[in-house]
């Protein structure tokens, strides 16, 4: 393989983060059609594609994320959000934020807004992408987001406070 294809795979990688199996349809792709269809070429195919699957389930970064994604966590967390769902601890307090609404920016910007309170502060992952910090809103020091789900149109979290678990399921405003 010439260097700069090496490199273009190198900087493809490191900066879309795409699945084995892609690579694995590439290579059958870009594969001569003779040589394909050896039996020894088949077999390797065959192993390289069902441990790109099991590598891919294994994975997913959030519970209820999804299995891949082209646009990176912080492009999908960016976005203003509504609530769809709001429980403590299990039991539905949906109708309690009613245009309530959270914004958050690409360059770690928070906000959100509910009838006459409002509050601004800032937001970055930690944990390994699995949480998010929140600094300086509702007059707290920190409060921690444990991600469930981190999709385009969807971004569930939950928070502790006071012992109870809170639940939101935002969809994109």
């Amino acid at each position: 393989m010439s260097n700069y294809k090496m490199k273009s795979i190198d900087y493809f990688t490191n900066n879309i983060k795409v699945s084995p199996i892609f690579f694995t349809l590439m290579s059958i792709y870009t594969m001569k059609t003779k040589e394909f269809f050896t039996d020894n070429n088949k077999l390797r195919v065959i192993f390289f594609t069902l441990v790109s699957i099991f590598t891919l389930q294994s994975c997913q970064k959030y519970e209820d994320g999804p299995m891949v994604s082209f646009r990176t966590r912080t492009e999908r967390v960016s976005n203003q959000w509504v609530v769809d769902n709001y429980k403590i601890n299990g039991a539905d307090y949906t109708s309690l934020l009613t245009n309530y609404n959270e914004t958050f920016t690409k360059n770690g910007a928070y906000a959100y807004s509910w009838s006459l309170f409002d509050g601004k502060g800032t937001w970055k992952f930690q944990n390994n992408d699995k949480e998010i910090k929140l600094t300086g809103s509702d007059s707290q020091a920190s409060r921690t987001l444990f991600i469930l789900k981190l999709e385009e149109k969807s971004f569930w979290y939950y928070y502790t406070k006071d012992d109870d678990r809170h639940e939101c399921h935002m969809i994109q405003k």
